[in-house]
């Protein structure tokens, strides 16, 4: 399917504030990013870096007063995702040095302190991509989606206390369980068609033999046409936005829609 994703950003800043975006999505595997465009008004300049993930990151020092960030993109990206029920958990000793610190514990995620959880979740499955689906299946089921039940400080040990939270807390949860269990897993957050009511939204991914599967347990069942924006280790390593001063957001918007045949 070929997505046209938009995100419109207003700021009003009571004196110049430093900031850092992440808004531009690379092409990869799962999706061509065919054309996109940046624009900000009033115009600054903008230095452009990648950071340790792999993500483009937009420096600027927003001005004194409002602040207008557009983006838009068209994508070519995959109407499903890929499964391969076989796909086996590696031995560490076996993984490429580049997944490893996705394994460890990180602020939102305290994957020591969730073992006994992952090892109830699952169960006698058998050690390949069938245990991460359990995971997710197992959120799905046991976490609630409720909006207001968590902040921006909620680790993945406060939901499995309230077990109710929104798509970075599901994230999140299966990030941990997959770390638990010694499978690499990570935050990804982007687009997705459909999703209601629409805004940005957060998955996580799991290493299984060898690649990267999606899971979202947010959903029935993970389903694709998504634009992938950014990767880390949890929610932490991929805001779109860090702002370094006082500032008020003061309108978000967000629109994904299929791009139809001529």
């Amino acid at each position: 399917m070929i997505l046209d994703a938009t995100c419109q950003l207003d700021y009003e800043c009571p004196s110049p504030v430093s900031a850092v975006f992440m808004l531009r999505p690379r092409s990869g595997w799962a999706q061509w990013i065919m054309k996109e465009s940046f624009h900000l008004h009033p115009r600054v300049p903008v230095v452009e870096f990648d950071d340790l993930y792999g993500n483009l990151c937009q420096r600027l020092v927003m001005p004194k007063g409002r602040l207008h960030l557009a983006v838009e993109y068209r994508a070519d990206v995959a109407d499903g995702v890929d499964v391969d029920l076989m796909a086996p958990i590696l031995p560490v000793e076996q993984l490429p040095t580049e997944v490893m610190h996705y394994l460890l514990p990180s602020r939102y995620c305290p994957s020591d302190q969730l073992g006994k959880l992952a090892m109830q979740v699952a169960g006698n499955s058998p050690k390949t991509y069938l245990r991460a689906a359990r995971i997710r299946t197992w959120i799905h089921r046991n976490v609630r989606y409720e909006h207001g039940a968590s902040h921006s400080s909620t680790s993945a040990l406060d939901t499995v206390q309230s077990r109710a939270g929104v798509c970075r807390d599901f994230a999140h949860l299966g990030i941990s369980l997959c770390r638990a269990m010694n499978i690499p897993a990570r935050m990804v957050v982007g687009f997705l068609h459909e999703l209601q009511p629409m805004d940005l939204h957060a998955w996580f991914e799991a290493y299984l033999g060898g690649r990267w599967f999606t899971f979202d347990a947010t959903e029935d069942v993970t389903k694709g046409n998504r634009i992938v924006v950014a990767y880390g280790r949890d929610a932490a390593d991929v805001a779109l936005a860090t702002l370094f001063g006082p500032f008020k957001l003061k309108a978000m918007r967000v629109t994904v829609g299929e791009v139809l045949p001529h």
